[in-house]
Order: structure tokens, then sequence, then C-alpha cells
């Protein structure tokens, strides 16, 4: 069971990174499509988180009220339908509304997909796993660029949202028969048994040192999405608008990016494990903040397909921990709950990057705004690293408060 779980979360994560880079890639071709301005552009990636915030907040409360896999099956259909329905709008706020839909799956996947994979995991090889589950992710980053090269040039944008409804079936079908872990049910039964009622979200500010740590969280949340998000959707655009690569290569490029970041997780997770979630969570924020501003500024197109292979190692490397440092710094009974509202309180940060890069785009240059994602990647690796311990819960036990 815990071999199918670790399959299907995974193949949950891949088509749940496939649809939200399907927007980035899109977006050069969508602007002229649909007559849209830059700001408009960006705005598109703001909505989908502003969605992804809301969906994903519900969804972790749900989680711990109804259980993780029944959220996460519904969140792919959700996500799945919607996003194939993008391929049939004509207007741009048919599609901003169908993204912002849509973005409910795609949080709801995200956060109790890895709460699930976390509490079927032993703590000695939970960073390893999970970190292959957010490579799943990054893999999900380059289907999606690979079927680009494909679609985009032969049958449009169009074809690349409709072609999601596909892996969407795939995997609930692979869900169907996946039980909730041991961990989650047991402390089920313990707050029947209590007749405790209290809402979750009470308890979790109810407890000073919860909420302490919850707050802490959602501070590193806003940092971590701000930077990840604004190059994440902003990255095609770069290549496409301020290098003058084209569409087909710069599909190439961008997978060529994210299966680097595949190793990259996978290396930190597994590093992880055995160097501890703390250092690692701050040597990778740390370069990552360095790094950025270095790759963007000295990028020509001549070496920019060389520059983004190490911008892939690491800028998605610190998801490679977030996962597993945010799923052990609570209990059980509250873990979909906190994970999921302390991560997307930092869609705050996610909505408003991709706004501020394009206001930046618009005066200067992408290169400059993407540049300026390094400050959040280094707030966001000090902040655990002076104020949150490691390993404070473990998810495979039931401590309810």
């Amino acid at each position: 069971m815990k071999i199918r779980v670790v399959i299907a979360v995974f193949l949950a994560l891949t088509i749940d990174g496939m649809d939200l880079q399907m927007l980035a890639l899109a977006l050069p071709s969508l602007v002229d499509s649909l007559h849209i301005s830059q700001m408009e552009a960006g705005a598109l990636g703001s909505y989908t988180l502003l969605g992804m915030a809301v969906g994903g907040i519900l969804a972790g409360w749900l989680a711990d009220r109804l259980g993780r896999v029944r959220v996460i099956y519904w969140s792919v259909v959700v996500f799945s339908i919607m996003t194939a329905l993008i391929g049939l709008s004509t207007s741009y706020w048919q599609v901003a509304l169908l993204r912002f839909i849509s973005g409910f799956g795609l949080g709801s996947v995200y956060c109790v997909g890895n709460v699930l994979g976390a509490e079927y995991v032993p703590t000695r090889i939970r960073n390893t796993i999970l970190g292959i589950l957010q490579a799943g992710w990054s893999f999900g980053y380059v289907c999606a660029a690979l079927l680009s090269t494909y679609f985009l040039p032969t049958y449009g944008w169009r074809s690349l949202f409709i072609f999601a409804i596909i892996p969407g079936v795939i995997t609930l079908l692979l869900f169907h028969g996946i039980k909730d872990p041991q961990s989650w049910i047991e402390a089920r039964n313990t707050i029947s048994i209590s007749g405790d009622k209290k809402n979750e979200f009470f308890k979790l500010w109810k407890s000073s040192n919860l909420r302490w740590v919850f707050i802490l969280w959602s501070i590193t949340s806003i940092t971590l999405q701000f930077g990840y998000y604004g190059a994440n959707t902003w990255l095609p655009s770069y290549l496409n608008k301020d290098l003058g690569i084209n569409l087909k290569s710069m599909s190439w490029y961008i997978a060529a990016t994210y299966a680097c970041m595949i190793v990259g997780k996978v290396v930190t997770g597994f590093l992880s494990d055995f160097i501890g979630r703390r250092f690692m969570w701050v040597f990778v924020c740390l370069l990552t903040a360095i790094g950025i501003p270095i790759i963007m500024l000295i990028g020509t197109p001549a070496n920019i397909i060389y520059l983004f292979l190490v911008f892939g190692v690491l800028y998605g490397a610190p998801y490679a921990i977030n996962a597993t440092y945010l799923s052990e710094s609570f209990p059980t009974a509250l873990r979909g709950t906190a994970v999921s509202t302390t991560y997307n309180i930092g869609r705050i940060g996610a909505v408003i990057s991709p706004f501020f890069i394009g206001y930046i785009a618009t005066g200067h240059s992408i290169t400059i705004g993407l540049s300026i994602l390094g400050i959040s990647y280094a707030i966001c690796g000090l902040i655990p690293g002076f104020f949150i311990r490691e390993k404070i819960f473990d998810p495979q036990k039931t401590e309810v408060s």
C-alpha cells in the first residue's frame, strides 16, 4: 500500500505541476490571441494562485475532518475539468474565471498530497521520498514543456489545456481503493471518543507553541512563493520577450530547466535525511538568493541554456524540504489544517509576485523583475534557520494536540 500511495501522489503532483505550468507556457500565445496586456497576463497567474489559496485552506481543513484521500480525489476532478474548459474559452475573463476555479483543485492536491505522503513514510527516509514526490511536480513541468513543443506550434494554445483531462482520469483510477493513513484514523477515533468538537483552526491558535510555529511558517511561505511563482510565471516570457528565443526553443529550454529541478529536489531531499532539514533549508535558500540575480543579469541567447540548468537545480530545491519540514511541525489531528493554511497564506506572495514583475517589466524589463526575487529567497531561508526546529512531531504517530 505504501508504494502505491507514493506512486499515486507522485502522479497527482505531476499533473498538478503540468496543469499549473501550462498557463506559463501558453502565456505568450494567449497574449497575442486574446489581445491582452502584460499586466493582464500577469494577473492570470495571480487569479490561479488566489484560487489555490482559498481551495488549499478549505481542503486542508476537510482533510482533517473527512480524510486525505477523499479530498485529493475530488480536487483532481475539479482542476482537470476546469483546465480542459480553458481550451474552449473565447475571452480573457472566461480564462480568468476558469483558472481561478481550477486553482481550488491545484492548491488542494499539493498540500494534502504531501501530508498524505508524510503520514505514510517513516522518518528515516521521509525527506528522500517527499523530495521525490516534489520532483513529480517538476516532472509535470517537464511534461507540459515537452507537450507544448508539439501542441503550441501545431495546434495552438487551446489544445494544450484540453489535453489535461487525460492524465486526470488516469490519476483518479490509481487513487481508487487507497485508504487513509493509520495515524489519521487513530487521531479521528481519539477525537470521537473524547467528544472534542472544537474547530481545528481554534485548536491551532489556542496553543501558544503551535501558534508561534504557524505564524513563522506563514511568513516563510509568503517569501518562498513570492520568489518561486514570480520566476515560474515569467520565465517563458523572459526567454521569448527579453532574449528573443522562439516558442519551440523556449519550450525545450524550459523542459531542460525543470529536468534539472527534478535532480535538485531528489538530491536535496536525500541529503536532508542525513544532514538535517534545517541546515539544508538555509543552505539551498541562500544559494538560490545569490544565484538568481547573477543568472538573470549575465544571461544571453548564447549562454542561457547552460545557465538555466543551474537555475533549475537552485530555485526548486527549497521545495524538496518544505513539505517534510512543515508536516513535521504540527500534530496529526491538525496537520492538514495547519500545513494547508500556512502554505496557502503564502499565496499572498505568489499572487503579488506576478503583478510585481509585470509592473517592473512595463517600466524596465522582465530581467530586472526576476533578479529582485533573490531577496525573497534570502528571507525565506533565514526565518526557519533561526526560529523553527526540525522534527517537532512524527507524522506516523497520533498526537491529537
